[in-house]
């Protein structure tokens, strides 16, 4: 089945029709979590919790989150694209980690972003991480979309689970 049905039509990547800024802001957001500046200066570190408790949350929501976006990527085998806009081979997937989150590799992202912020303590760090989940948010909502035109099911699903955060969200 292809996916005529509200498909954008071939023009150039910098246009974005298929989501492709979303792409260009995450590895923006993703390049700053390591290597960008972690607090401003003269400022104290963000500590919201004692720093042993921190590095062992921390490691929870890094591996967690490592987790299951590794798991979303090997369940989507070839459906897999980096932009929201899905591929025309794509199937409905809902069994794997898409029975915990409609949006694994997004989930694992945030859940990475807000472990390494605990990590390094840094109130900027923090800041990307929020504007990462923001991101995710928006690219998820576009996403969504499209798959609810190809697939009738689909609807149902997004009732029935969380879009990025198991139990919360």
């Amino acid at each position: 089945m292809s996916m005529s049905i509200g498909a954008p039509s071939v023009v150039p990547w910098w246009q974005g029709q298929r989501g492709e800024w979303y792409v260009v802001v995450q590895a923006v957001l993703f390049l700053l979590l390591p290597l960008g500046p972690r607090t401003w200066p003269g400022w104290p570190a963000f500590a919201p919790l004692p720093r042993a408790a921190a590095s062992i949350l921390a490691v929870v929501l890094l591996a967690a989150g490592f987790a299951l976006a590794v798991t979303g990527v090997v369940w989507l085998r070839s459906s897999l694209s980096p932009l929201p806009y899905p591929r025309d081979c794509a199937n409905f997937v809902r069994t794997g980690p898409f029975c915990i989150v409609r949006h694994p590799m997004y989930s694992g992202g945030i859940l990475m972003a807000f472990g390494w912020s605990l990590k390094v303590q840094g109130l900027l760090t923090l800041g990307y991480a929020l504007l990462l989940f923001v991101l995710f948010d928006m690219k998820a909502r576009r996403e969504e979309a499209w798959p609810k035109e190809r697939f009738p099911a689909y609807g149902g699903y997004q009732i029935r689970s969380w879009k990025l955060i198991p139990l919360i969200y």
